[in-house]
């Protein structure tokens, strides 16, 4: 890749803080214009200088609102200043750098990332926060897809790039209406603008590639369009989208080894996941206003997938499939191995607290207990893990869950035995066995 804007050893001049920045590497190029790597008082950045058919009044009049305001949340890159340079009349912006543990969606997508179960329940959940966060502020993003969010494969953080779209929420004409394959179905036919209401189904796009690697439209009646050209695009995302799992119209169907990852996924993951994608792509293409699904609920859903987790000891112990509570146990089969799983046990918590919080954690080794599970009002806190569900050191069949708060807790057996559970110390998860965690309890049940 070459850079044609700006060269390496250049300086461009920040608009605010009145501080020269230095032009050190080109990072990479799109439509709009180059990325760099530079080098701001002490700090290293990026650089996103435009090119100058985009650099025109509107864009720069947009990035002056958005370095006046405060980023959303911290999952966003957001501009930090306006940056030009003597005998030029293009400028750019300078934002925080995307630190290299972070992959893109698309290396997900493609398979070149591998992350587990709670990690992509973690990306989700991560996600359905960050657009929250934005709408919240009356902002729309106009531009979910796979180039702009990226994530940490090991622990599930996301990071959402290329904020110069964002603008006020449904008001601004012009600009960006999205990517292909992800706008909303009233913005392919032109009779809306990018607002977060068309945000909710561009996220619900890109949740769905995310968990069953296949677009939500791509079906059967793909295949009557010889070239997916403008037109093909228009009717398929726009004029006449079928959901391919839609339960009262069979027509778009996934095609067996033509679409098998729709096929193979769909029925993986739990019901209540599936819920909420048939309701986005049936309810949520005829009717916008009502019938998209929230943030708040996908945080939910997130939420519940993550505490839903089980692990087959028959093939190693990381092959994951999923068993919700609410739900009676049928029993679950390994994917990998196709081995029956027993009957887990689970930890069902007491706390009073928010609806939308998860009132269980399946005991699968590695599954954590937040604040949110024990804690009235902790609503999603994730930041500090008060116990972590670990096997026995010389019986892989014996679950017991490891006090890695810094309080004690008291266990209650069975048979009324009570015990000090201090910190490091670990309790064993046998059914009927209660948890005074401090702020609440729990129950160790069995699934039936």
């Amino acid at each position: 890749m070459t850079s044609d804007l700006l060269r390496p050893g250049q300086v461009v001049f920040a608009t605010y803080s009145k501080i020269p920045c230095l032009i050190t590497g080109f990072l990479g190029s799109g439509g709009q214009g180059e990325v760099y790597r530079a080098e701001l008082h002490d700090d290293i950045v990026a650089v996103k200088w435009y090119r100058p058919a985009i650099a025109g009044p509107r864009q720069y009049r947009a990035l002056e609102d958005l370095v006046r305001r405060n980023p959303p949340s911290s999952a966003f890159l957001w501009p930090l200043d306006i940056v030009t340079a003597s005998r030029s009349t293009s400028f750019g912006y300078v934002m925080p750098i995307r630190d290299q543990r972070f992959a893109g969606m698309g290396e997900l997508v493609r398979r070149n990332v591998d992350p587990t179960a709670r990690v992509l329940a973690t990306i989700g959940f991560g996600l359905a926060e960050a657009f929250l966060s934005l709408h919240a502020q009356g902002l729309c993003y106009r531009d979910i897809s796979f180039g702009n969010v990226f994530f940490d494969p090991e622990t599930g953080e996301v990071l959402v790039c290329d904020n110069d779209n964002v603008t006020i929420d449904g008001t601004t004409p012009g600009g960006i209406l999205g990517t292909p394959r992800f706008m909303a179905p009233e913005v392919v036919r032109g009779v809306a603008l990018p607002s977060s209401r068309t945000d909710l189904f561009s996220l619900a796009v890109l949740l769905f590639n995310m968990f069953f690697i296949h677009h939500p439209f791509e079906g059967a009646g793909e295949q009557r369009y010889k070239v997916l050209d403008v037109a093909a695009m228009r009717e398929l995302y726009g004029e006449h989208p079928v959901f391919i799992f839609d339960p009262d119209n069979d027509s778009n169907r996934p095609i067996s080894g033509t679409h098998q990852n729709a096929l193979d996924l769909w029925s993986y993951f739990p019901r209540d996941l599936r819920d909420l994608f048939v309701r986005s792509f049936t309810r949520g293409v005829t009717d916008p206003i009502n019938g998209r699904v929230r943030e708040s609920e996908w945080r939910q859903a997130m939420v519940r997938l993550r505490d839903s987790v089980l692990l087959c000891d028959s093939c190693g112990g990381d092959a994951e499939s999923f068993w919700e509570p609410s739900e009676p146990w049928k029993g679950v089969s390994c994917w990998r191995c196709k081995a029956s799983l027993p009957a887990p046990v689970y930890l069902a918590f007491e706390t009073a607290r928010s609806s939308e919080t998860s009132l269980f954690a399946v005991a699968s080794p590695g599954a954590k207990i937040y604040p949110h599970h024990v804690e009235a009002g902790a609503l999603y806190d994730f930041s500090r893990n008060i116990g972590e569900v670990v096997r026995h050191p010389s019986n892989r069949a014996l679950l017991g869950v490891r006090n890695t708060s810094v309080s004690t807790w008291r266990a209650t057996g069975a048979r009324g035995t009570v015990r000090e559970v201090e910190p490091g110390m670990t309790v064993g998860l046998s059914p009927r066995t209660t948890i005074d965690f401090g702020t609440s309890t729990a129950e160790v049940r069995q699934a039936t």
